[in-house]
């Protein structure tokens, strides 16, 4: 059988085809590879941007601002000095971008004015910190990322 060009470029596409449905139907079956999202419930948290924008705004107006900052026991959390730390509340999420496994979340529950997250709580690597809190009635979110 003679095989002419045309026909040798019909083959080169159907085993090129061939070649890519193969590695994505690998990936795509093979729980090996990680194909998880940011986060689960992605449009409820969309729903919420204009609320998390306005606790930002909050939190950019305060004379004094909150400290997030890597200490030796592991992230410190330093509240404003001004407030009771008393009656703050609400919590922090630790989200970690290459790991959905070693994301967590604590409430916030001060004996002082600072909160400390241990490192035996924390891998090495990339961390994106944010912290959901209210004062007297006035809800703030503080976000940073950090290396530990």
């Amino acid at each position: 059988m003679k095989i002419n060009w045309g026909t040798g470029i019909v083959i080169a596409f159907i085993l090129f085809i061939t070649f890519i449905l193969y590695f994505v139907l690998k990936v795509q079956l093979n729980d090996n590879y990680d194909r998880e999202l940011v986060v689960e419930d992605y449009y409820q948290q969309e729903l919420k941007v204009q609320g998390n924008i306005e606790k930002s705004s909050n939190a950019n107006a305060l004379i004094d601002k909150i400290k997030i900052e890597k200490v030796s026991e592991g992230i410190q959390v330093s509240f404003p000095e001004s407030f009771d730390y008393k009656t703050i509340k609400g919590k922090v999420s630790l989200y970690r971008p290459s790991n959905q496994k070693l994301d967590s979340e604590m409430q916030i529950s001060l004996s002082s004015s600072h909160l400390l997250i241990p490192k035996s709580n924390l891998v090495g690597g990339l961390w994106d910190i944010t912290i959901d809190w209210e004062y007297q009635g006035v809800s703030y979110r503080n976000k940073k990322s950090i290396y530990y």
